[in-house]
């Protein structure tokens, strides 16, 4: 049995309406998309992101039409600007313009929602990389089985299930597929851990991925409760935050509703930054203590009784409410 089918079916989807799955014409989304057009027939559209930056890129598209037309399933191809500016990782941006071609093709065909094929090999690696850069319970977290992202709901059915029983049952049945040419090259951090990290855990815990993506489980679900908390404390604090009820709170609350505070303005702060922030708003005390301090691409400052966040110019930021300025 094609081992996607157990995904698809313990997630509780239906067919309600076409889903989309994004197909790059690999084994994991290969078995994905069969597994969809099995459980939903004649309500599954392919979508193939055409990033134009490897030579074999045709090669998939070709893929790609041969497995959709024997399926009856139909196949929509988006070519995409995946060019990175000087200083922004390659992967960060073909990362941002493959979600947002998907999710735009999603509208333009009415789809419920776009499944993706990451399974439990991506969602170690996603871990381990976490690990290796000190990320908090976000990271930690690893990858969410849902999400939403440019007003489309994703979906990853398949975070518990392994690579290797995907591309074996893929070969067994004899079903076209490639791969990514970059997947085998060690410059990137991502491909170094999966040909030599992940056949040593293999090798010494043979259940890593089972134990590992708990651990992303319990992450994600302290995440959330964070979220609550700084969610309740910002409405005690206020938006912009007032410093006399920031210094009730204790330094991790501080540090967790302060976080959420600078979200809203798709800013995130350092380790560094937030813990000088913190030190800053301990050492407001009198009136006269000032506060500009760098944070992300602007810059947190005190403005009476409040902080505020002043985004960079030029940067995109958002600039929120007008500030109250209550006296200390």
């Amino acid at each position: 049995m094609n081992p996607a089918l157990a995904g698809l079916t313990s997630s509780a989807l239906s067919a309600a309406s076409p889903w989309g799955v994004a197909y790059s014409g690999g084994a994991d989304s290969t078995a994905l998309l069969l597994a969809a057009a099995q459980c939903w027939p004649g309500q599954v559209h392919a979508i193939h992101i055409h990033h134009g930056l490897q030579a074999a890129a045709d090669d998939f598209v070709r893929v790609c039409q041969s497995v959709c037309a024997g399926l009856s399933v139909p196949l929509h191809v988006v070519h995409v600007d995946a060019g990175h500016v000087p200083g922004e990782s390659p992967e960060d941006a073909a990362r941002r313009a493959r979600y947002a071609a998907l999710a735009a093709a999603a509208k333009r065909h009415g789809l419920a929602g776009v499944l993706l094929g990451q399974h439990a090999d991506d969602q170690v690696e996603t871990l381990l990389l976490a690990l290796s850069r000190g990320a908090g319970l976000p990271g930690l977290a690893s990858m969410a089985a849902q999400f939403e992202r440019h007003g489309v709901v994703f979906y990853r059915p398949l975070l518990q299930t392994p690579a290797a029983s995907l591309r074996e049952w893929v070969v067994a049945r004899q079903i076209p597929f490639l791969d990514d040419p970059s997947n085998t090259d060690e410059r990137y951090t991502r491909n170094r851990i999966r040909a030599r990290l992940l056949p040593a855990l293999a090798d010494a815990f043979p259940q890593f991925r089972n134990t590992f993506a708990r651990s992303a489980r319990h992450a994600a679900q302290a995440q959330v409760l964070l979220l609550e908390i700084a969610s309740q404390d910002l409405i005690a604090v206020g938006a912009p935050p007032a410093i006399a009820a920031l210094q009730a709170l204790s330094p991790p609350r501080q540090a967790n509703v302060l976080r959420h505070w600078l979200l809203q303005y798709r800013a995130t702060p350092s380790a560094a930054q937030l813990a000088q922030l913190l030190v800053q708003v301990a050492a407001c005390t009198t009136r006269g203590h000032q506060i500009h301090l760098k944070v992300a691409s602007g810059h947190v400052t005190r403005r009476g009784a409040v902080l505020h966040y002043l985004p960079e110019v030029g940067k995109g930021g958002l600039t929120g409410p007008p500030v109250r300025r209550p006296s200390l």
